[in-house]
């Protein structure tokens, strides 16, 4: 199954980074919460992923 904050996280950003300008700011807002959420609760290597999302979505504001 996996860890699902984690999965969450993924899709999150993943619709963060497909959405229209009118709703990026919410969908950057709730993919950084989801991703904060998902951090303390994810193994070392989930952590690394994590912070590389987190790069993405600053990539895109």
């Amino acid at each position: 199954m996996g860890n699902q904050l984690f999965q969450e996280a993924r899709r999150f950003v993943e619709m963060a980074k497909s959405a229209s300008p009118n709703d990026l700011d919410s969908a950057v807002a709730k993919a950084k919460n989801s991703l904060s959420s998902a951090y303390a609760n994810s193994t070392v290597a989930e952590q690394a992923q994590l912070r590389q999302m987190q790069q993405e979505l600053d990539q895109i504001r």
